[in-house]
């Protein structure tokens, strides 16, 4: 795991390394093992380094035998060791033991064709000389991060946009678009990011920067190819176990220990009964909970699944300031704006677990695969009235996360004006998908092109890659992502219960009576603390924000705050409202700086000046 950054620069110039060393400074945290720079013709590499396979001899950026193919990449290759075995056969010898060498021979070998051969999560850039051209790559589910910025002399990239912003030139702006995206559907999704000019790869997507700079997309996978299958029941039984199996045990390699975050849900016990069928020993797990809130949590249970395993299990009883002290720093880790209350534990969590390991497994993945969700089976009269009020999507994905009093009372012009497209991306997904789908394979698919690599996978990378720790989600090996969506829909969902397969292979393998208890997940009662005086003082503060006062209407916060300590709602809006301050004062208006992993959020609204 790692932090990768640099550029291709117009009609040969030579790339500066200094710029170089300031872009990889930025990525520190995600590589504070190694770092390393290489320039070669008109492109900079750099890399900051995780070790994790490959210790002593993983170095980068990079560089084949011949001298031709440099290379700077983050993530695993987990298949390394079966491509390595057919690399040899061509008489392509690796000279290293890191997974991250299998890109550079594997391309050598098939050349643009290598990606369909690499599993794992990826985010890479690899220049070939003789070609001339500079390839940005992304995992097939957006696990790993990667972003571009298109400048008039280079065209520049990263793994995330705070080591991009140097390269600007100007102060950052905001993109309205994505903003309104964020406020009322929990986070921006697509091209386009929340600092103007900044985009997103996309999963699945190559892109080829010749030297010219232009750039030419090409999308090597799409859940769009997934074919729906007929399989029966124990059919698709046998197929899962041999995907969870195979699909653990390449998860598994490292040269380094490694635990498991434990919710007390299905996803998490299921990753615990592989880790301990495949001999993972006495791991480490880690859960979390609250005191002195109403809110219930998952201790006993994920304890439960502990114990039946056999792990050495940590159980954390959170007080709320702490969890709430985690807000700015969370909002700089994670670059980019989504309203995932959980970022905040399991950032707890991360720094926690960076004391004795640097990879985590993590259950994310398995509600898309698996049809998981309560969205996925709304019923007929749900469906019938959200299609109607909010057509496009089936009803999927069409109510704002924002109260439509608020939107009108809060939103300036430009955001109003954005609003009006917010949902797009849902639609667009829903429509792009084969007729021969399901409503449920649809709802999938969207989620799975939109708020898994958009909302969930930001949190699970950022979270632990703030404190350099490498977060595994099995689930989401491609190749159970296409089994999944691909099973029959009975399979999937049975009256008012999600993922039947799973928990089918599940059952006879866990606690007894586990599954009857009912999902809760890693929940943050913001409600308990967003009130009384403490909503007050967060109204005050951000009628001194800049960003606050450009964008927004600030002579409506007071009767925002008025129906928050009314308990009228408003808790969304009033926390969406102070993310926004602090990431725009993190990222806007004083950019580089870096709030300590527990500060008081009420420290970062207002703006400085």
């Amino acid at each position: 795991m790692c932090g990768i950054a640099g550029f291709i620069m117009k009609d040969g110039r030579k790339p500066e390394p200094t710029l170089l060393d300031t872009m990889a400074a930025q990525l520190a945290h995600r590589g504070p093992d190694d770092h390393g720079v290489h320039i070669q013709g008109a492109v900079g590499l750099a890399q900051t380094r995780l070790s994790i396979i490959g210790l002593s001899s993983g170095h980068q950026p990079m560089v084949s035998s011949d001298g031709q193919l440099s290379l700077a990449a983050n993530g695993e290759i987990y298949n390394y060791i079966e491509l390595n075995e057919e690399l040899r056969r061509l008489g392509r010898h690796p000279f290293s033991s890191s997974d991250s060498e299998s890109i550079l021979l594997a391309y050598a070998a098939y050349g643009d064709g290598c990606l369909e051969r690499l599993r794992g999560m990826y985010a890479f850039a690899l220049y070939d000389d003789a070609q001339r051209r500079l390839l940005l790559v992304r995992d097939r589910l957006g696990i790993k991060p990667l972003f571009y910025l298109q400048l008039a002399d280079r065209i520049a990239f990263a793994s995330e946009i705070k080591a991009l912003l140097p390269l600007l030139g100007r102060q950052p702006e905001v993109q309205p678009g994505a903003l309104a995206q964020f406020l009322l559907q929990q986070f921006s999704t697509g091209e386009e990011t929340l600092v103007a000019g900044i985009h997103r790869v996309l999963p699945g997507e190559m892109l080829v920067i010749d030297a010219d700079l232009r750039i030419r997309r090409h999308r090597y996978w799409s859940p769009l190819q997934i074919a729906p299958s007929s399989l029966s029941q124990d059919e698709a039984l046998q197929q899962l176990d041999v995907l969870l199996s195979e699909g653990m045990r390449e998860h598994m390699r490292a040269d380094v220990p490694s635990g498991l975050f434990l919710s007390g849900g299905l996803d998490s016990a299921v990753l615990a009964c592989q880790l301990q069928a495949l001999g993972a020993g006495r791991i480490q797990s880690f859960s979390v909970g609250y005191r002195g809130t109403a809110m219930a949590h998952e201790l006993d249970e994920a304890q439960r699944i502990a114990d039946w395993f056999g792990f050495e299990h940590s159980a954390f009883e959170l007080e709320l300031g702490q969890v709430f002290a985690r807000i700015p720093h969370s909002v700089w880790a994670a670059d980019e704006l989504m309203r995932d209350y959980a970022c905040l534990p399991t950032s707890i969590l991360a720094e926690t677990a960076a004391q004795d390991l640097k990879v985590v497994f993590s259950g994310e993945g398995g509600d898309e695969a698996f049809a998981g969700y309560r969205r996925y089976r709304p019923t007929r009269l749900e469906r019938w009235g959200k299609s109607l009020m909010h057509p496009g999507s089936g009803g999927f994905r069409s109510r704002p996360q924002w109260s439509r009093v608020w939107m009108q009372r809060l939103l300036g012009p430009s955001l109003s004006h954005a609003a009006e497209r917010a949902r797009q991306p849902f639609i667009d997904a829903w429509q792009s998908t084969p007729r021969n789908w399901s409503d449920l394979q649809r709802r999938q698919q969207t989620d799975l092109v939109t708020a898994l690599p958009d909302n969930l996978l930001v949190k699970t990378d950022r979270m632990l890659m703030a404190f350099g720790v490498e977060g595994r989600v099995p689930f989401l090996d491609h190749r159970l992502v296409e089994f999944g969506l691909a099973l029959p829909d009975p399979l999937k969902v049975r009256g008012r219960t999600g993922k039947v397969l799973l928990r089918q292979w599940a059952q006879p393998r866990l606690p007894p009576g586990h599954l009857e208890r009912p999902k809760r997940g890693f929940h943050v009662p913001v409600g308990d603390w967003l009130s009384g005086q403490m909503a007050a003082r967060i109204g005050d503060l951000l009628m001194r924000n800049q960003g606050v006062r450009a964008w927004f209407r600030s002579e409506a916060i007071a009767d925002l705050v008025a129906a928050r300590q009314a308990n009228r709602g408003g808790s969304r809006e009033l926390f969406g409202l102070m993310q926004f301050a602090i990431w725009h004062r993190l990222f806007i208006d004083q950019p580089g700086q870096v709030p300590r992993p527990n500060e008081d959020p009420l420290d970062w609204i207002a703006s400085n000046g």
